[in-house]
């Protein structure tokens, strides 16, 4: 009675934990594939929000995970990837896919820097930078693995000052960072006098701002969408950048 809502399944324990991680390495090989797509789609004049809704009106593949963005992080993804190729090596059993998956990964969590610095020809030192979103997805103040983590590291490598706002993940983000960067209190605080406002994170509370404050806050209204989530048409003259 209380698993008739649930797909139970019952197998051997080796089976059990190589479905565990075979799911979640699955979902993972999809977002760096829609990543991969994008990145493409740049080169070639193409729309990957297009490509996505037409793929996934397919029955076969579906449109989840098929969002492209600055890499996956989190506790399971990164780990789990990491773990099948480590086992894959243990039993001679190389797993060149998933290894491909990790550094694609890896690559695309510097895409959003690189789209800033080549906005500014590479002249970036004292710029300053506004980021919403630092847990690695909504809901939540994980922050482990991270995309926020690569892009402020570079930014801060790069000679540029920081100044992030997320819902959640403050606390974590003043354990983790300390005093390398500013802590807004809200969305407008955070572009206050910034040269770029990069999204990293879908939180909700980012989809409607009043985008004629953020130009007028800004020294640079530069929006470089992370998420692919804002109408550039609504952005009151704010530069717009996107992956894909």
């Amino acid at each position: 009675m209380l698993l008739s809502n649930f797909r139970v399944i019952f197998m051997d324990i080796p089976s059990a934990e190589m479905t565990k991680y075979a799911a979640n390495a699955m979902l993972a090989t999809r977002i760096s594939f829609i990543n991969e797509i994008a990145n493409l789609c740049e080169k070639v004049g193409a729309d990957v929000s297009m490509v996505r809704k037409g793929i996934g009106t397919d029955s076969r593949i579906g449109s989840k995970f098929l969002y492209p963005g600055p890499g996956f992080g989190g506790s399971c993804f990164p780990k789990d990837v990491k773990a099948l190729i480590r086992t894959g090596k243990d039993h001679g059993s190389p797993l060149t896919l998933l290894e491909s998956v990790e550094t694609i990964n890896e690559r695309q969590k510097k895409v959003l820097f690189t789209k800033f610095s080549d906005y500014f020809g590479g002249n970036i030192r004292g710029k300053k930078a506004a980021i919403w979103g630092l847990s690695y997805k909504p809901g939540t103040d994980d922050m482990r693995e991270a995309p926020s983590l690569t892009l402020i590291s570079q930014l801060l490598e790069a000679g540029c000052t920081v100044k992030a706002y997320d819902p959640a993940a403050m606390d974590e983000a003043r354990h983790r960072l300390g005093d390398s960067i500013a802590y807004a209190e809200d969305i407008y605080d955070a572009v206050e006098g910034a040269d770029v406002l990069f999204h990293v994170t879908e939180w909700k509370e980012y989809r409607m701002p009043e985008w004629q404050k953020v130009k007028s806050l800004m020294r640079t209204p530069l929006l470089i969408d992370g998420r692919g989530v804002f109408d550039k048409t609504a952005l009151e003259g704010i530069t717009y950048l996107r992956i894909g």
